[in-house]
């Protein structure tokens, strides 16, 4: 059995299947991860049923969802919500909870696998509490590694979890891994596809609006990784994660801008083989992966014709211009609770961006100011316990805050 990808890729998993049939819990299940998640599942009535599913605030969705695919129990984080799907669920025979002490008991039901992709921070305790010996984890919240990457990763070796990464650029790399050769790695590659901002100069981009950050060429996400996607922050957050998920250093982990978003990651050996791994941009292939690891299953997602393709472009990331991706890898350079504080920041930062506090490029500003204004704060020892992490998280936010009300006023 696997105590992560970082085993995985080193050879040492054992296929674990005790059922037919895998009972899954959905942690964020009526955001775009969650309800891929569950379009696949409901093609797949034979293989999965749905122990629970947890959302924030979404009841009409969360109740469509639980309906579809018939889970046992659909909770809801907000308190003010409870009522409402209560009411939306009735005579359906779904059990219904709501607040956070449900979602943590939520977790702790009996799930073969639990898909963790509860957005930003609040994701971070319910994903942690997931960690059960005997189950697989399917991990799409970036802020578990980003905020707390060292804790969690030996929280995941303590429990004996098979941890497999969402992300379609970590599974890709994951596909690619070679576990008989993981000491004759190189470097591993991952792409990017550089935003609806990727041709536009500095001065535009000073000027970006809300409405045109969120239009991103390939993929259809939420507000905030989509608003991270267009400063690049998020293939920073990325870079992190793999550094906690692989069994490299952080020179081995590079970023390749490839706007077509065809080739997903790569990993390149010591004898210049670059193996890569490809695919249409859609979230339902490693979902897919991770629901049936180590099988594959059917999913209807787009195939792709090389042959139609015209063409596929590189290009090396443009730091000038996205500096929050060379915060993100400072950040993950510095180590000790560097990169809590960067996400704090980016969350803080991204809100005020949407709610037109401040500009676009305001962002990495705020970020660097703050990671600068903490730095005697984080040190060099990774917080290893979550309230530490807190502690961290919410002074940042502090911080965070009171510079953007500087910059706005």
């Amino acid at each position: 059995m696997t105590t992560g990808a970082r085993d995985v890729a080193a050879g040492a998993f054992d296929p674990l299947f005790a059922r037919a049939v895998q009972k899954v819990t959905v942690l964020g299940a009526t955001g775009s991860v969650g309800q891929s998640t569950l379009d696949v599942i409901a093609r797949h009535p034979d293989r999965f049923e749905v122990e629970a599913l947890v959302a924030n605030s979404n009841v009409a969705e969360l109740a469509r969802l639980a309906r579809l695919v018939g889970a046992k129990l659909a909770v809801v984080s907000s308190e003010a919500h409870g009522p409402a799907l209560r009411d939306a669920l009735e005579g359906s025979g779904i059990e219904t909870a709501w607040g956070a002490q449900a979602v943590l008991e939520a977790v702790d039901r009996p799930a073969d696998v639990v898909l963790g992709a509860i957005v930003g921070f609040a994701g971070l305790e319910p994903t942690l509490r997931a960690l059960k010996a005997g189950r697989s984890l399917a991990l799409a919240n970036k802020e578990c590694l980003v905020c707390a990457g060292d804790l969690f990763m030996s929280e995941v070796e303590r429990h004996d979890v098979t941890l497999l990464p969402v992300d379609s650029e970590h599974s890709a790399i994951f596909q690619v891994f070679e576990a008989e050769n993981a000491g004759q790695v190189e470097k591993i590659i991952l792409t990017a596809s550089g935003g609806p901002f990727r041709t536009w100069s500095l001065d535009a981009m000073q000027s970006a609006t809300v409405a045109q950050a969120l239009k991103h060429p390939n993929w259809d996400m939420g507000s905030r990784i989509t608003i991270d996607s267009a400063t690049m922050m998020n293939k920073g957050f990325e870079v992190i994660e793999a550094f906690h998920l692989f069994p490299l250093g952080a020179e081995q982990l590079d970023v390749l801008v490839h706007p077509q978003s065809v080739i997903h990651g790569l990993v390149q050996y010591k004898d210049g083989s670059l193996l890569a791994q490809l695919g249409s941009p859609d979230m339902r292939t490693p979902i897919a992966h991770c629901l049936a690891w180590p099988e594959r299953m059917s999913v209807p997602v787009e195939r792709l014709d090389l042959a139609a393709i015209v063409s596929l472009s590189f290009e090396a990331p443009d730091l000038i211009r996205f500096p929050a991706l060379r915060l993100a890898q400072e950040a993950m350079r510095r180590g000790g609770g560097a990169t809590a504080v960067l996400n704090a920041a980016d969350e803080v930062a991204v809100a005020a961006f949407l709610n037109g506090r401040i500009g676009f490029m305001d962002i990495p500003a705020s970020v660097e100011a703050t990671l600068e204004a903490m730095e005697p704060r984080y040190g060099a020892s990774a917080p290893m316990r979550i309230e530490d992490v807190a502690a961290l998280d919410q002074e940042a936010r502090a911080i965070c805050g009171t510079w953007i009300a500087a910059r706005a006023s």
